[in-house]
């Protein structure tokens, strides 16, 4: 018991991958011919990716002690920025590094508002939220983009025939692979190493000679490049230019970091824990609309994992 006690200590997503086994053992049994498919299995994937990618980015804001606000106005911001690039003319490749160019510009301006200005992140990026909302619309004229998606759109679509050996639409895999370099990120690199230093201690961070500012700006415009990949997942999906899509989507991935092991008091987090909380979620989700359950029942059922993982993380500190 010991034992096992020390090995959720220190690796504190394994928790949430538990409840996610257990959670979708429970749906399972409940209905088994058609949760426990095979294809039901690859449409929670596909509806984890957007949420997916974006908490891979808010789990390192949050590692080093801030928060995003922003992320759905900019996933927005995205869709509308490609369907305008494809509209006029620009080939496929090119919309893409557009739309994510603009994005990491965003994150570049939350990290400056929060470094050189010293805003709080909270206020700083609930301000950005509002203008890059905003913006979204005005470039949108307040109206949705039809466009044509020039293959975009296969990246969550279900795949044809002759490709269901991936086993996963290529959105997938790519949300898989950028969570496997941010992993390797955090785990191996300097710059991840950093981001634990600041958000464990920031005034010891300094004295360490860590250059605390330029690590942050890096971070955000960094998470923010990730969002502007979410965002293109997002026009897979609708293949259109939304700007008022992703409405309080910034608090699904928020909890799904949160739900995954990380402290909204920095210096802690994972990535597998962040993808563990995203798709505990989805199952959550899927699950309740094979069941039959209401919407309202989900939100709760939802709201009440998100408490019980904020408490036990506080806990878990209280014990330490």
């Amino acid at each position: 018991m010991t034992f096992v006690r020390a090995l959720f200590s220190r690796t504190p997503w394994l928790g949430p991958l538990a409840a996610l086994v257990l959670v979708y053992a429970l749906f399972a049994a409940l209905r088994p011919d058609s949760f426990a498919s095979a294809e039901t299995f690859s449409t929670m994937a596909q509806k984890t990716v957007v949420v997916g990618i974006a908490a891979v980015g808010m789990t390192l804001i949050i590692i080093l002690g801030g928060i995003d606000l922003s992320v759905g106005s900019v996933v927005a911001l995205t869709t509308v920025v490609t369907a305008l690039l494809l509209k006029r003319g620009a080939s496929t490749f090119s919309a893409i590094v557009g739309a994510i160019v603009v994005a990491t510009i965003c994150g570049l301006m939350n990290g400056l508002l929060v470094t050189r200005l010293r805003v709080v992140p909270f206020i700083a990026t609930l301000g950005t939220m509002s203008v890059l909302r905003g913006a979204a619309k005005g470039l949108a004229n307040e109206q949705k983009i039809d466009v044509d998606a020039r293959g975009l759109d296969t990246l969550l679509s279900s795949l044809p025939e002759g490709k269901r050996w991936m086993l996963f639409p290529a959105g997938v895999w790519i949300a898989l692979l950028v969570a496997l370099l941010a992993a390797l990120l955090l785990r191996y690199t300097r710059l991840g190493r950093h981001i634990f230093a600041i958000g464990s201690n920031e005034q010891t961070a300094r004295l360490c000679g860590i250059a605390v500012n330029r690590v942050k700006v890096t971070v955000y415009a960094l998470a923010a490049a990730l969002t502007g990949l979410a965002g293109l997942m997002e026009f897979s999906r609708l293949t259109v230019g939304d700007p008022t899509d992703s409405g309080g989507l910034e608090l699904n991935v928020i909890a799904a970091v949160v739900v995954g092991g990380g402290s909204l008091s920095g210096g802690e987090g994972s990535i597998p824990g962040a993808l563990t909380g995203a798709f505990l979620m989805t199952v959550i989700n899927e699950g309740c609309t094979h069941v039959g359950l209401p919407n309202w029942v989900e939100q709760i059922i939802t709201g009440v994992i998100i408490v019980v993982a904020a408490a036990l993380d506080r806990a878990r500190h209280a014990r330490t």
